[in-house]
């Protein structure tokens, strides 16, 4: 499965100023071409419950729906893939549960990080944060040039995360893709964020 995507939008339920399912299906007919499940504060139960929701809808708008840190929920759900971090399972043992056509992409946050994920057999890698996120808690950011730097150096696809708006899109390397969550999820105009972060962003 190619894993070179241009956006990404990271749900998180409570986050959505619609509801969530419509609010992925706007973003999509915005220019999203990936979808990421991020729950952190539910259980695997209810998890699975929504996640096959969004793969349901994914299937239909043609779209990888990709879960966060759940290899469990990702094949119960028969998701594209899953998103891993430092501390969750190791990709080795990711990828011999999912199979060889599941996405596995993985967190990382300096250049060092990202030569590991590709030894290790990652399909793609999050690189940030680029700028402040209070999504994720960083006051600072590690910057465009270290992102443009690892845009070089990297041998796999690479989705720059961590304070993407529309007002600093443009400053990406064209190179990488973006992921965002509350950049789309907070908006009551899905579609026209997601159009716009594909036009600010240097492609």
């Amino acid at each position: 499965m190619d894993a070179s995507f241009r956006l990404c939008l990271i749900v998180t339920r409570s986050m959505c100023a619609l509801d969530p399912l419509r609010t992925i299906e706007e973003a999509v007919q915005g220019g999203v071409d990936m979808i990421q499940v991020r729950e952190k504060d539910c259980g695997n139960a209810d998890l699975l419950s929504w996640s096959l929701h969004v793969v349901a809808l994914g299937e239909k708008l043609k779209v990888p729906v990709i879960i966060n840190d759940s290899v469990e929920v990702a094949i119960a759900a028969k998701a594209g893939g899953v998103h891993l971090g430092k501390d969750d399972m190791s990709i080795a043992d990711a990828r011999q549960l999912l199979g060889k056509n599941k996405l596995i992409g993985l967190s990382t946050h300096d250049l060092e990080q990202l030569d590991d994920a590709a030894l290790a057999g990652a399909d793609y890698v999050g690189f940030g944060p680029i700028f402040p996120t209070a999504t994720k808690g960083y006051a600072k950011g590690i910057g465009v040039e270290q992102l443009t730097g690892a845009v070089v150096l990297s041998s796999l696809p690479m989705l720059a995360i961590g304070g993407i708006t529309v007002e600093n899109a443009w400053m990406l390397p064209g190179k990488a893709g973006i992921a965002v969550s509350s950049a789309i999820c907070c908006s009551e105009e899905p579609a026209k964020i997601a159009h716009s972060l594909r036009s600010s962003a240097l492609y």
